[in-house]
């Protein structure tokens, strides 16, 4: 069954896009997954991000397009979430759904692997996300620490200069002080893109994790 866009939203996204990734990862952080690990960028620590409407509509995008044919984990979190509202308990609730799914010919196997392929979707976006940021952060800080670099050295030599040279001296200080503004800038701006991706990015791994250990659990 296609899914555009927008079905594919309501099947993550709620409300508040953090609370689903704060419970969800508290029920599989004991299994200390690879899955969910933060994109390992040399960049200085930041506060934590934020899912944001922009990432997680280019991870949505990536799945929609990757969308199977057939029935596949995709229409059977569908069926999760029709029933989210219905008085049952969590194992009924994912049986029901498996019942609906497997009325269409779908297994436990099936629907496992199908949602260990749009988990494959999810980080090949998270390594084009990683390659992108590294070039951005090369382009934005990288150069200007280059120049900080040269604008260093001929400071020390221009240090052993006689006195003449004092006024070329505090120019060059001036242009450090200005780059170092722009690198911390930059530096924050470009953290800031980070968090918010690896937010986005664990907000719909977390909830797939959740679905395939209790697909494991429940659907024997």
């Amino acid at each position: 069954m296609p899914f555009d866009l927008k079905s594919i939203k309501s099947l993550f996204i709620v409300d508040d896009p953090n609370a689903p990734a704060k419970s969800a990862q508290k029920q599989v952080s004991t299994n200390d997954s690879p899955d969910t690990a933060p994109i390992n960028i040399d960049l200085p620590p930041s506060q934590p991000g934020e899912a944001s409407p922009k990432f997680l509509e280019v991870l949505l995008g990536a799945m929609e397009k990757a969308n199977l044919p057939g029935v596949d984990y995709l229409e059977y979190r569908q069926s999760l979430k029709s029933l989210e509202k219905m008085p049952m308990d969590e194992q009924v609730r994912y049986q029901s759904a498996f019942a609906m799914a497997q009325a269409m010919g779908a297994t436990p196997q099936k629907l496992v692997e199908s949602a260990g392929h749009y988990l494959d979707v999810l980080k090949a976006e998270q390594s084009k996300f990683g390659q992108a940021l590294r070039n951005q952060t090369a382009e934005r800080i990288g150069n200007r620490q280059t120049m900080m670099s040269n604008l260093d050295a001929t400071l020390k030599e221009k240090a052993e200069q006689i006195k003449k040279l004092t006024q070329e001296m505090e120019q060059h200080r001036a242009e450090m002080d200005k780059l170092e503004k722009e690198i911390k800038e930059a530096t924050s701006k470009v953290s800031a893109t980070q968090s918010n991706f690896v937010a986005s990015y664990e907000v719909l791994v977390s909830q797939i994790n959740v679905d395939v250990e209790n697909m494991k659990k429940f659907l024997k």
